[in-house]
């Protein structure tokens, strides 16, 4: 069945997805508090602020142009009337990203603020230097029109009283004119900012501690996990923990009954296999004898021979079943060197009459079985032998934190589907059909224990021809 495309853009571990949703659920409630707080409450508190803002400008402007003309001089003098609008007025506030609330509380400032008064009366945003609001009155602008007509007499240098008055009698009587006015607080958005830090801060904390809660939740977990390997190692653990939350512990009883039951699976199988080795080996041990002594003296020893032949292959494949069935015991693993069990099971080959080549490189300090790993490399040599023939040898070396172990010979090649096949028990090539005394299991045992290192079984093609079977064992993976 194929995954959507978005479910591959989930992390894999458990933790990590609780995180991520705690994480977006935080972000998402934020986000509508925000939104929540700046429309139904910061908008409508704006307003109000643009509304009242508008009553006190057009006020003003009434009482501007109700003024005698000295006293409307000094009050537009105090309010920096402009006859032309400074180029740093904008006709609405910039946008600022990194301050996208305030740009939007004194953008709804400013449009209310326009909407209330007159249409002949626009207003203007000074975003530098200091923060005011221009706004254009209707009052005749008489300070600015003596100022300017002062300002005209002295560049053309005639300081007489009557240009002056001259200069003011030309002066438009109700020019209109620009005012600056401070910009009222609730426009501003500093008090909102605060609170944004603060919900942010109070988001971060709850995902802190949502992370805190998951890592709890996910110990009983990772012990879980940790046992359930050492149980496929062939280990038994300890009982885990059956506390915390009714779930995990449910979790935790379940593992631990079923540890229990394999404890005593693990029992009756070896009382059973003690009980074939003595129950099948004690006959034969005894058919044997009889054999030698029922035969006469000076009779032909061929019947007892063949019969003797066929004892040993029994043996054989009993012992291999026994083999088969223990491959996973409990047998300890401890430093040893790898390198001399290769060179000692070679040597007693040897002696046999059957001389492996040995090319063995140095290899780092390893943890095994050491009759386990016995027994691996000796069905490994044992095949080369009986199925290969010619070429034996052997070779090992250490890269990316791992052991390789080859066994090689110049024996007929098998497909690669063919050597994946031999892995599973009672399975066996077509190059072992004429060979007697076999029961598919050697490959099988040879796997069982290589797993029981953490590691695993691979087949490769031998230059020259031949095949070679490599067993790659990680450096810290037995226990």
């Amino acid at each position: 069945m194929t995954r959507p495309p978005w479910r591959k853009l989930l992390p894999r571990t458990l933790l990590a997805r609780n995180i991520v949703l705690l994480i977006v659920l935080v972000m998402l409630s934020q986000i509508a508090s925000i939104v929540v707080l700046l429309h139904y409450v910061q908008r409508p508190r704006v307003e109000r602020a643009a509304a009242v803002f508008a009553t006190y400008v057009t006020t003003l402007d009434e009482l501007l142009a109700a003024s005698p003309p000295a006293s409307r001089a000094a009050l537009s003098a105090r309010f920096d009337a402009r006859e032309q609008l400074p180029p740093e007025a904008n006709e609405a506030p910039p946008h600022d990203l990194l301050r996208a609330y305030r740009s939007y509380q004194r953008g709804v400032f400013l449009d209310s603020l326009r909407a209330h008064l007159p249409a002949d009366m626009p207003a203007r945003w000074q975003s530098e230097g200091a923060q005011r609001l221009w706004i254009r009155m209707h009052a005749p602008a008489v300070g600015v029109s003596e100022s300017n007509a002062e300002l005209s007499a002295a560049s053309n240098g005639d300081s007489n009283a009557d240009s002056s008055t001259g200069a003011r009698a030309t002066a438009p009587p109700s020019a209109p004119y620009w005012i600056a006015l401070p910009i009222p607080a609730d426009a501003q958005g500093s008090g909102l900012e605060a609170a944004i830090f603060l919900s942010l801060g109070l988001g971060v904390l709850a995902a802190l501690a949502g992370y805190a809660i998951q890592l709890h939740l996910n110990e009983p977990l990772r012990e879980l996990t940790s046992a359930a390997r050492r149980v496929s190692a062939g280990e038994m653990p300890e009982p885990l923990p059956t506390g915390g939350p009714a779930e995990i512990a449910a979790v935790g009883a379940a593992f631990n009954q079923m540890t229990h039951a394999l404890r005593e699976a693990e029992a009756s199988r070896a009382l059973m296999l003690a009980g074939i080795s003595h129950d099948i080996r004690t006959p034969l041990t005894k058919l044997r004898l009889s054999m030698a002594m029922a035969l006469p003296e000076g009779a032909d020893g061929s019947f007892v021979g063949t019969a003797e032949a066929y004892l040993d292959q029994i043996e054989t494949i009993l012992q291999q079943f026994m083999d088969y069935a223990g491959s996973r015991e409990r047998e300890q693993a401890q430093p040893g060197d790898l390198n001399a069990l290769i060179e000692r099971l070679a040597g007693d080959f040897a002696g046999l009459g059957h001389d492996f080549e040995l090319s063995l490189g140095a290899l780092p300090a390893l943890r095994y079985r050491p009759i386990g790993m016995m027994r691996l490399l000796m069905n490994l040599m044992q095949n080369a032998i009986v199925y290969g023939g010619t070429g034996l040898a052997v070779r090992t070396w250490a890269s990316g934190g791992a052991v390789t172990v080859a066994v090689g010979d110049r024996g007929k090649g098998l497909t690669a589907a063919e050597l994946e096949k031999l892995k599973a028990p009672f399975q066996r090539g077509r190059n072992a059909r004429a060979q007697s005394g076999g029961t598919g299991l050697g490959l099988s045992i040879v796997e069982r224990i290589a797993r029981l290192h953490g590691g695993g079984l691979q087949f490769h093609p031998r230059d020259g021809g031949g095949l070679e079977v490599w067993v790659v064992l990680p450096v810290d993976a037995a226990r």
